[in-house]
């Protein structure tokens, strides 16, 4: 794998883990919300014009064309995979940002997710 295609799959995947985070905030500032007919409106309006879920959007927008650019020069059983990078930016920047929980119980599974992927890229 060359710099080119290596650099699109780190692209797509830090966009696609900042999508997620984006949205997480988004939701975390419109807080927790049922899904009810008379909600409907009011929440979709909420969800429609919070700054945190429109960068997510975009995010994923973007990561789309990036993803479709790395795809045409990668290998899908070596792109896809590259994916669970995903799961340490997320976990590291919802643990900083978000204050989520960070166990050593999730780290260590995350390791061997990490460890799976060098594996699959190196095959």
């Amino acid at each position: 794998m060359n710099l080119v295609s290596f650099s699109l799959i780190i692209t797509g995947v830090v966009l696609n883990a900042a999508a997620q985070l984006l949205l997480k905030a988004g939701t975390n500032a419109v807080g927790h919300f049922e899904f009810q007919s008379q909600n409907i409106i009011p929440v979709g309006m909420q969800l429609a014009f919070q700054p945190f879920i429109l960068g997510g959007m975009a995010c994923y927008a973007i990561s789309l064309v990036v993803w479709i650019m790395a795809l045409s020069r990668v290998p899908v059983s070596i792109a896809y995979p590259m994916l669970a990078i995903g799961y340490l930016i997320n976990a590291l920047v919802a643990w900083q940002w978000l204050g989520e929980a960070l166990s050593a119980q999730k780290l260590l599974g995350i390791s061997f997710i990490i460890i799976g992927v060098v594996l699959i890229t190196k095959s």
